[in-house]
C-alpha cells in the first residue's frame, strides 16, 4: 500500500489562508448581528422594525446592519425614505445552522472555555 504524504503549509501560510475565515466570525460574535440575521431569515425588514423587534437604539441597529452589509452578508434597497434590509447571503443560514450542532454536540463546554466562555468575555 503506497501512502502519500499530504503537502503541509508552513505556519504562515495556513495563517493566512485562516484570515478571511476570521473576519467572517468576528462579524457573527455580536448577540445583536446573530439576531438581525435570524430576524432578517424571515424576510426584509426596515430598521425601525429591527429596533422594535430588538429593543435596541436605531443607531446601534443601524452600526451593526452597516458592519454586515461590509461583511457582505446583509444587502440594502430604498425604499421611500426608508431602506429595506435583507440577506445578502443565505447560506448565512447554514452556517447558524452547523454551529447550533456543534453546541449542542459539545454541551456547554463552549460556555465554560476560560477564555473565550460566558465567564472569559467579561
Amino acid at each position: 500500500m503506497d501512502l502519500q504524504l499530504a503537502v503541509v503549509p508552513d505556519a504562515a501560510q495556513e495563517l493566512e489562508g485562516t484570515t478571511a475565515a476570521v473576519c467572517l466570525f468576528r462579524s457573527l460574535a455580536d448577540p445583536a448581528r446573530l439576531a438581525i440575521l435570524r430576524h432578517l431569515a424571515l424576510g426584509e425588514r426596515k430598521v425601525v422594525e429591527l429596533t422594535g423587534h430588538l429593543g435596541l437604539a436605531q443607531s446601534t441597529v443601524s452600526g451593526h446592519l452597516a458592519c454586515l452589509r461590509d461583511c457582505g452578508l446583509v444587502t440594502s434597497r430604498a425604499q421611500g425614505r426608508a431602506s429595506v434590509h435583507s440577506l445578502a447571503r443565505p447560506e448565512v443560514l447554514d452556517l447558524l445552522a452547523a454551529a447550533e450542532q456543534v453546541l449542542a454536540a459539545t454541551g456547554s463546554a463552549v460556555a465554560l472555555c476560560p477564555v473565550y466562555g460566558e465567564e472569559g468575555a467579561r
